[in-house]
């Protein structure tokens, strides 16, 4: 068996805190500012509420997304990018969105 090269285990590294189908789409939502629970699932309405909280758990437990809770009745919850979650912004969500621009582009021919 053939042994890992570094580069292999940046990308593991990558797609272990981005990986899956949801969290990117979560990350494009939150590129323009806070959002509130409800609106990242009125903004995917395909996701279940289960599996947001699973994601948003996850990407602020990797320290990518921040969880803002406001002392309101009833409770107000906004997800953000932290300082490090920012530093995807330009190279990784917005190089998924360009391709995937090109790729439907290439395909409508």
């Amino acid at each position: 068996m053939a042994e890992q090269t570094e580069e292999t285990v940046f990308v593991q590294a990558t797609l272990k805190i981005l990986g899956g189908k949801w969290k990117i789409l979560i990350l494009w939502h939150l590129k323009d500012g806070a959002r509130r629970f409800s609106e990242l699932k009125r903004l995917m309405p395909e996701i279940t509420e289960k599996m947001l909280i699973q994601q948003l758990r996850e990407l602020e437990k990797d320290e990518i997304v921040h969880r803002k809770v406001y002392p309101d009745v009833p409770p107000k919850v906004d997800y953000s990018f932290t300082d490090y979650g920012r530093s995807l912004e330009k190279p990784v969500l917005h190089a998924l969105r360009d391709w995937g621009e090109a790729h439907l582009k290439r395909h409508e021919q």
